[in-house]
């Protein structure tokens, strides 16, 4: 059995490997990478009744791998380059190969990966921290899931500047409901719900748009993007990006277990 460990920014995650399997998940939340390696496998440990001598070993990696310098309870312990992570688990929980992946995390990075190897493409620091810090400091409010809700009643019209609201003609394919400016209107009457989803809209626009970006720079053009990481799960963001599709052409896949992808790719790893 392998462990695979992936410390993030905010969550670690941690997944069980046996024979190119995946038979364990768990996530946990730490301040420190020490304190969140050693707690995400304590808790797959004792929470799945792994016995210790059934693990062969450790793989680690994210934000917070670098930190760990030592085997982790004296299990063999290894560590993995992040993008190799990510394209190795893209690649195994979609079943494709030669992709874009983008996996959004605390911020977001693109990825292409194939047969030609794993390669960072680029990315950006706009990503779900973006929402926290936004909306701490505009609505006050610090826990995502209450942003969530919040932005289920929010009407974009109310912060952001559409097309429909500089011109009474449509621009090449795009329409009047189209965002010409993100935060460009802020009318006196928005809403902390118009707030809270125009912060969703803005990022996730962002990141469907270099989404978009980077499948066409890729040889031969591709049209399919595989959406990663803890980000890949909010649903007004699927939205955003379906609408994104919608107008590109460009199709967001969203695997099961999405934002275990990093840890996965990790056990995975030779």
């Amino acid at each position: 059995m392998i462990i695979g460990i992936d410390i993030g920014s905010t969550t670690t995650k941690a997944v069980s490997i046996e024979d190119g399997k995946v038979t364990r998940m768990i996530r946990a939340r730490a301040q420190d990478a020490i304190t969140a390696a050693t707690g995400a496998f304590g808790k797959i440990v004792l929470e799945n009744s792994i016995k210790i001598n059934t693990i062969e070993k450790i793989k680690i990696t994210g934000a917070g791998a670098s930190k760990i310098k030592d085997d982790i309870f004296g299990i063999p312990t290894g560590r993995v380059n992040e993008i190799e992570a990510i394209g190795i688990g893209g690649m195994f929980l979609s079943g494709m190969s030669n992709i874009i992946i983008t996996n959004i995390g605390t911020g977001t990075v693109i990825i292409e990966a194939g047969e030609r190897g794993i390669f960072h493409f680029g990315g950006s620091g706009v990503g779900g921290g973006t929402i926290l810090g936004l909306a701490k400091k505009l609505l006050p409010i610090a826990e995502f899931s209450d942003i969530l809700e919040l932005a289920k009643e929010g009407k974009l019209n109310q912060v952001d500047l559409l097309l429909g609201d500089i011109t009474d003609t449509s621009i090449s394919f795009l329409s009047g409901e189209n965002t010409a400016s993100n935060f460009g209107k802020m009318l006196d009457t928005a809403s902390h719900s118009d707030i809270a989803l125009a912060i969703i809209n803005m990022v996730y626009q962002v990141i469907g748009m270099l989404s978009v970006f980077a499948a066409r720079a890729k040889e031969c053009g591709a049209r399919r993007v595989i959406v990663t990481g803890n980000g890949s799960k909010n649903m007004i963001g699927r939205k955003i990006l379906s609408d994104i599709s919608a107008l590109y052409g460009i199709e967001f896949i969203y695997p099961e277990r999405a934002e275990y992808t990093t840890a996965i790719g990790a056990g995975l790893s030779v």
